[in-house]
């Protein structure tokens, strides 16, 4: 199945139990639209957040992330990696 990254911005300030709350609401529905969320990554200063996951498409990934309430900015899949 393709990976894809996504990246949120704007979310300066963001605490270590937020980000596992937004994942966790991402685990919660992703079976829906066929996704697995693997891994997250936030930078507080910066306000970027990066998820890694794999899906039927881009589309698919957007979806859950606006239903569990923090659409991505930024989706790209990732054809190659090591």
């Amino acid at each position: 199945m393709p990976k894809f990254m996504d990246i949120h911005r704007g979310m300066e300030g963001l605490t270590a139990d937020q980000l596992k709350a937004a994942h966790q609401a991402d685990l919660a529905i992703e079976a829906q639209e066929g996704v697995h969320f693997e891994h997250a990554w936030a930078d507080p200063d910066s306000g970027d957040v990066f998820c890694l996951s794999e899906a039927p498409s881009a589309g698919a990934v957007q979806r859950v992330h606006e239903r569990a309430g923090h659409k991505a900015d930024e989706v790209h899949p990732v054809p190659l990696s090591l």
